[in-house]
């Protein structure tokens, strides 16, 4: 399958179409990562609410252990610092239940950010260099007899008009210049160079 025209014009846009796709790609990648970053900073208040929590419930535990050691009234001294350990441990598991959160926020929003724009872009793209390849190969497979039927009935009325005067009444006599002068108009709407087809039909 050829990727790429053989004349200059089309090859040239063709090209262009293809580096700014990757400049697409690549700006809505770098667009994605400076909002990932951004995002992760409103992970920074559950990273202390985890911190708070879990000194809460270190400091708590250590004193639910000195308590214990109080004879007669040990256990009952004990539990508020316990029952207060246990809160710094909810504390600590919602600043990490928050970080988690913003984490997962900040890659949906980047994995948008990629994939929306790109795709978008991708099957524009892919729908035109696609179907140009295809037009291609099927010029490809055609005669000129064929390939000047098409330019008859497709061809903007501009570009038939400078075709030499008679070139339709010509055709339709079978005359073999006319065409692959209209054959040639087909191809040159694709990009591709139709010299050896000009020489076939002249030689019939």
């Amino acid at each position: 399958m050829r990727l790429y025209a053989q004349r200059p014009a089309l090859r040239t846009r063709q090209l262009t179409a293809d580096v700014l796709l990757v400049a697409w790609a690549v700006l809505w990648v770098l667009v994605a990562r400076v909002v990932h970053a951004a995002v992760l900073v409103l992970a920074e208040p559950g990273v202390q609410l985890e911190s708070l929590g879990g000194s809460i419930r270190d400091t708590m535990g250590d004193a639910a252990g000195v308590a214990e050691d109080v004879p007669l009234v040990g256990d009952e001294l004990s539990a508020p610092f316990g029952a207060l350990g246990e809160s710094g441990s909810g504390l600590a598991g919602a600043g990490q239940g928050l970080q988690d959160a913003v984490h997962t926020l900040a890659w949906v929003l980047a994995a948008a950010l990629v994939v929306i724009p790109v795709g978008w872009a991708l099957v524009r793209w892919g729908g035109w260099r696609l179907g140009w390849a295809r037009q291609a190969a099927a010029a490809g497979r055609l005669d000129v007899e064929l390939l000047a039927a098409r330019a008859v009935a497709t061809a903007p009325l501009p570009e038939l008009a400078r075709l030499p005067a008679g070139t339709g009444a010509a055709w339709r006599a079978g005359d073999a210049v006319a065409t692959a002068a209209l054959a040639d108009l087909e191809l040159r709407r694709l990009g591709l160079r139709s010299e050896a087809r000009v020489d076939r039909a002249q030689s019939r």
